[in-house]
């Protein structure tokens, strides 16, 4: 007979959630959204699987949750980051440049949204699809503050803007999720920005001052110590 699960402390509801996401985050990363169960969920929180159902009714509705927090917390991130740097071109770039490296990072999470969560027949009624309108205007609204100031055409649909950004970075990052070939963020992103700054500008794309070479040192930093 197999070993019973050994019972973990006592959590409060919100904690007991955030420790079955955070496992729930690691096996899916691990075996794709197909091959996980809940049954290995539970085992490896050591709690039997009908706690898993009393938080979250279905593997589904686990996976969403999963991805609801990885946009939550990019949001976030992009706010907070923006505040801080100035320049249209210069924060188009740090938009760009942020998902390629969350992509980067965490392919595991990226190929989870593309492949899982965005061919789900219900993906439109889902909060994923709410959180990913929500972050994608995070860049449109760069757009329309560019154009609302002149220094963007205003005969171009916004959302075309947006789509050039996103699938351009879904084009590039396509063999690096087949896990074919690396990607080089910063190049990319460089160029993904001035094209589509030099497509909407009245004039010519400005330099790029140091703002964001600051952060990426500043990032790095905080990565090399998190890894120590």
């Amino acid at each position: 007979m197999s070993e019973r699960p050994q019972r973990r402390r006592r959590l409060d509801k919100e904690s007991r959630q955030a420790e079955i996401l955070d496992i729930a985050a690691e096996v899916f990363s691990e075996k794709g959204y197909q091959l996980t169960s809940t049954a290995e969920i539970a085992e490896r929180a050591g709690i039997v699987e009908g706690t898993i159902y009393r938080h979250f009714a279905s593997k589904r509705e686990l996976l969403n949750k999963v991805v609801t927090r990885a946009y939550e917390e990019a949001i976030a991130d992009f706010e907070d980051h923006l505040a801080g740097i100035h320049g249209t071109w210069n924060r188009l770039r740090y938009l760009i440049w942020r998902h390629l490296k969350t992509i980067h990072d965490d392919p595991a999470l990226a190929r989870l949204v593309q492949y899982e969560v965005k061919t789900d027949p219900d993906y439109r009624e889902t909060v994923v699809f709410e959180l990913n309108r929500s972050y994608t205007r995070c860049t449109t609204r760069i757009i329309e503050d560019a154009i609302a100031a002149g220094e963007f055409h205003a005969d171009i649909p916004v959302s075309i803007a947006r789509d050039m950004v996103y699938g351009g970075i879904d084009h590039q990052t396509w063999s690096y999720l087949r896990g074919e070939k690396d990607i080089d963020v910063d190049r990319i992103a460089d160029h993904i920005a001035t094209l589509v700054y030099r497509g909407l500008a009245r004039g010519p794309a400005p330099a790029a001052d140091d703002t964001l070479a600051r952060i990426d040192e500043r990032l790095a930093r905080i990565e090399t110590l998190l890894e120590h």
